[in-house]
């Protein structure tokens, strides 16, 4: 038995990898239980999920500790996970794994500490994050296991639709919540500006939501190449329909879109920030700019949108190394640590 822990607030990358993970275990024969807040997208999406136990709790978590207390083996998926994780191992004795996703900064402190280094393998996504957590202790027993490509539905006649949307335009996309401090869309929209005085033809639609969405609207407001889609279920489709994705992250664990848009065979520009270089090889398997760059950002897109040739050759040296974040391959990780982690129990 396998126990998932994720109190997330919301759906996002953490949250689909987790139910990708769950689900792949689910085909493969595992009894598993996953925990979550009450009000949990992820529980939502995976009801009906066969040999799978949902459990909604309240806070304060901690005191749910008793409806882990027959489990065998936790994983937790995220921060306040982890933390319930650590009590249960300190009053129930039972081993944890934690996934760390983010490359923030960790707090440097006693409990921070201690919850790496009672994980019996603490799972970072990419070398950014692994140095993350090496910086509050050398103790931690570190794995890198990255996240997989999700299973994108595509809808052929509604990624038609979309593309006469945008007829006779080469179209960018770019997809995350709309955060600056995060993903870094300002200096993209300020590459926008430009662009459409020189290549009105080049067009921008960005899927997502968030706190900087009426900001960036503000900032855009006299241009006529940037669409603001909103959050959508079928990403899929708009993937299919895009000629370039941009992807201007100021800090990324990993960025597990990319593989997404790889799987798609669009060819990327993107941050050379955080977990990102593990993913795109600068000139090998996409663009990598500096930080806050419109400049650096404005030029890519230009040399992109110039050289059909160069689209076609780093799209296909993307796509040849797509196996190796497969869903299937990433679950393939975790089952081995699962079997290792319990034969030491």
């Amino acid at each position: 038995m396998i126990t998932h822990l994720n109190f997330a607030k919301g759906f996002r990358g953490g949250e689909r990898q987790t139910m990708l993970l769950i689900q792949e275990l689910s085909v493969r024969g595992y009894k598993q239980k996953v925990i979550t807040r009450v009000e949990s997208e992820l529980a939502n999406r995976l009801e009906g999920t066969k040999n799978l136990e949902i459990i909604r709790i309240s806070k304060p978590y901690f005191f749910n500790l008793f409806k882990v207390k027959n489990d065998s083996l936790l994983h937790a998926h995220e921060t306040k996970a982890a933390q319930f994780a650590f009590f249960a191992k300190m009053f129930l004795k039972i081993p944890y794994i934690v996934t760390r996703r983010v490359d923030n900064p960790i707090k440097n402190n006693f409990f921070n500490k201690k919850i790496y280094e009672n994980a019996s393998v603490c799972i970072s996504l990419s070398n950014a994050i692994k140095d993350e957590i090496l910086k509050i202790t050398s103790d931690a027993n570190i794995k890198i296991i990255p996240s997989a490509y999700s299973k994108l539905s595509i809808d052929e006649n509604q990624a038609k639709v979309i593309k006469d949307r945008f007829k006779d335009k080469f179209l960018l996309g770019n997809i995350g919540e709309l955060d600056n401090t995060h993903k870094g869309q300002f200096y993209l929209l300020e590459a926008m500006k430009k662009l459409q005085v020189e290549y009105p033809d080049i067009h921008l639609i960005l899927l997502g939501r968030g706190k900087d969405e009426q900001i960036y609207k503000e900032q855009v407001k006299d241009l006529s190449n940037v669409t603001f889609e909103g959050f959508v279920d079928n990403v899929g489709d708009y993937i299919k329909c895009l000629d370039l994705f941009v992807f201007p992250s100021l800090n990324e664990g990993l960025g597990s879109i990319l593989f997404d848009i790889m799987q798609a065979k669009v060819p990327i520009i993107a941050s050379n920030i955080g977990g990102i270089p593990d993913i795109v090889s600068d000139k090998q398997t996409g663009l990598l700019v500096k930080t806050k760059s419109s400049e650096e950002i404005y030029k890519a897109i230009l040399k992109m949108y110039k050289d059909e040739d160069l689209r076609e050759k780093l799209s296909n040296e993307a796509l040849k190394n797509i196996d190796n974040f497969s869903f299937k391959k990433m679950a393939d990780r975790y089952e081995e640590l699962y079997s290792r982690i319990s034969a030491q129990v």
